[in-house]
């Protein structure tokens, strides 16, 4: 097997960075060193943090400046700080193994949303023709697929593999429902507090348990999640799945060019905006509605508040509440949310009749076997 080089991408906290910003900076560098030195162990020729200074730079020219301290035929594991914080050596060593291969290939924990991808020698090569304007992680499998060429596998049927930190929320999370505990992880928790959502993540998990009640899932879950439900809860779930790839769509990551067969078979389309059916309830009601409206529908919710936040604003994260705002509005802190909607969404959801969670990816998938494991 060729020689592996492990980049972790870590994004500094900006000047602007609050409280729980920070503590989320501090868990994705624990998360970071605790990887780091998982890859060296398992015979990574090298592994290094690559801390990023918010200076607004897009991922594809932040990447291709990252990949020229890859040595020549050496292939790349490349991961975010908050990926895989799960991970044990078994997966850790699948991703050196597919990047130390000869031929062209690539291996992703999800092709559709990716967090951490691994390219062999040849397909490294190719991110030298990676636009600078590529927007993120999330997408590179397919462009490596569609326009790369190469053949992209992916570890999705492994719902640990799919956790990633993107808020405090899931910080406690993993820190309440992770078997073996991350015990490094207990002061970034104790900064965070959170008592409110960690008295609901209890009362979520018993609902789980009890088979008179009905859990309402809400956004970007998958069916493999929907499958776990009904595998392991004995209560009744109610889903809503949607903007699946929010992230992970760009036209950037799609060949231009096809057969003049593929393009008959799937012409150009007009590329939607992102649109949520709770959305829309909340754009008719106003944002104070969600509490009385989960209430009407289930015993317990998770929602994706950043389906709500897409269909609202679109999907420029940019244009959205500040991310100290959405973490305060994870954790149910509605007077530490700056945005007049979005407190309003989250007061309602702290006041609902019964317990809701708000947050992001992890919330409604992988971390839905976190809130039953607490």
């Amino acid at each position: 097997m060729g020689a592996v080089d492990v980049i972790i991408l870590h994004p500094s906290p900006g000047p602007d960075a609050g409280l729980l910003g920070s503590a989320l900076a501090d868990a994705r560098v624990i998360v970071a060193d605790r990887q780091r030195a998982g890859f060296l162990a398992i015979g990574a020729a090298s592994a290094r943090v690559v801390s990023e200074a918010p200076d607004g730079r897009p991922f594809g020219a932040r990447l291709r400046e990252a990949r020229t301290a890859v040595r020549p035929g050496r292939g790349l594991v490349l991961l975010g700080s908050g990926a895989l914080p799960l991970a044990t050596a078994a997966d850790r060593r699948r991703f050196v193994v597919a990047a130390a291969a000869a031929t062209p290939g690539a291996l992703a924990n999800n092709r559709y949303s990716a967090d951490a991808v691994a390219l062999s020698a040849p397909a490294v090569d190719l991110l030298d023709g990676l636009p600078d304007a590529f927007p993120g992680d999330n997408a590179l499998p397919r462009w490596l697929a569609e326009v790369g060429g190469v053949p992209v596998r992916d570890l999705r049927r492994s719902w640990r593999l799919a956790v990633d930190l993107d808020s405090p929320l899931d910080v406690l999370l993993v820190a309440m429902g992770a078997r073996p505990r991350i015990g490094a992880l207990d002061g970034v928790v104790k900064a965070i507090g959170a008592e409110r959502v960690r008295s609901r993540i209890e009362a979520i998990g018993d609902v789980l348990g009890d088979p008179r009640a009905e859990l309402l899932v809400a956004g970007r879950t998958s069916t493999a999640t929907i499958g776990w439900l009904e595998s392991h809860a004995r209560c009744r779930v109610r889903a809503v799945v949607e903007e699946r790839g929010l992230r992970a769509s760009t036209d950037l990551a799609v060949a231009s060019a096809g057969s003049a067969a593929t393009v008959r078979r799937h012409p150009p389309r007009r590329r939607r905006p992102p649109r949520s059916v709770l959305g829309m309830v909340l754009e008719r009601d106003g944002p104070a509605a969600l509490g009385p409206r989960l209430a009407e529908l289930a015993d317990a919710a998770l929602v994706d508040s950043r389906v709500l936040l897409a269909d609202r604003l679109g999907v420029d994260e940019a244009l959205w509440p500040r991310p100290e705002t959405r973490y305060a509005s994870d954790l149910l802190d509605a007077d530490g949310v700056d945005d007049a909607w979005l407190a309003a969404l989250t007061r309602s959801a702290t006041d609902a009749a019964i317990p809701v969670l708000l947050g992001g990816h992890t919330l409604v998938g992988p971390g839905l076997r976190l809130v039953a494991a607490t």
